[in-house]
């Protein structure tokens, strides 16, 4: 059973195909991703989650295929064929990141941590502190913004990596393993978290996953086998809309 969403596309791969040392990545990928669709993408090591997360991010170019954006303009952004430096644009302005480790700068406070995100584009520092410390509020996080991320619980730690990645408006959320290094009930709260970004505010969310559970929370999971999908069903929030 497919499990898409009616609509306009947000983000469409189409036929990716990426090889590393002659093996097969992706081998001809398409998806299409809608706001408000959380995507859930499962299979074993090795079978291409992370580079189809990184193609569609723009972190690596396919060797083969394509990736559109689309925004609120007549056409869309192909971001494979955009160079390295409107890639980089693209990712500061577009795209938002949560890993594993979260990728804190652990020598900055949380509420610097989030306000870089927009300073590197720009932002004057204070408008950027504003700005961060209404997105922690929003995960929570009142109180902590002059914390260190050593300082925080690892729960704590990834509520201030969702906050940087939410604070540009960036509309496509990609996160790889978000959970990995948390215990069941601190997953639950950051996957509820991770939800609450992209319901009802036009965003989406990309999430690499080995943990059945984690991709259960999403509206859509995909199951990628030796570079191809091999699945595409319907998660524990897709069969509730």
């Amino acid at each position: 059973m497919t499990a898409s969403m009616s609509g306009a596309p947000l983000l469409a791969a189409e036929n990716l195909v990426k090889t590393y040392d002659g093996a097969p990545a992706l081998a001809g990928v398409s998806l299409t991703v809608r706001p408000g669709e959380s995507l859930a993408v499962m299979g074993a090591s090795g079978s291409g989650k992370t580079t189809l997360l990184h193609c569609l991010a723009g972190i690596t170019s396919p060797d083969a295929g394509r990736v559109r954006l689309f925004r609120d303009t007549a056409l869309p952004i192909e971001v494979t064929a955009l160079n390295d430096d409107a890639r980089s644009a693209l990712r500061r302005r577009e795209f938002g990141f949560v890993f594993q480790q979260g990728l804190l700068i652990p020598e900055l406070t949380a509420g610097e941590n989030v306000a870089l995100a927009l300073m590197l584009d720009g932002t004057a520092r204070r408008e950027a502190e504003q700005a961060a410390a209404g997105a922690l509020a929003a995960l929570g996080l009142t109180g902590m913004e002059e914390r260190r991320i050593g300082e925080l619980s690892g729960g704590q730690a990834q509520r201030v990596a969702i906050a940087r990645a939410q604070v540009t408006g960036a509309r496509m959320l990609f996160a790889d393993e978000p959970t990995g290094a948390l215990d069941s009930r601190t997953s639950a709260e950051v996957m509820g978290q991770l939800l609450q970004t992209v319901q009802g505010t036009g965003r989406a969310l990309v999430v690499v996953t080995h943990d059945s559970d984690v991709a259960r929370w999403c509206s859509r999971i995909i199951t990628l086998a030796d570079g191809v999908v091999v699945a595409d069903t319907a998660g524990a929030a897709g069969i509730r809309r």
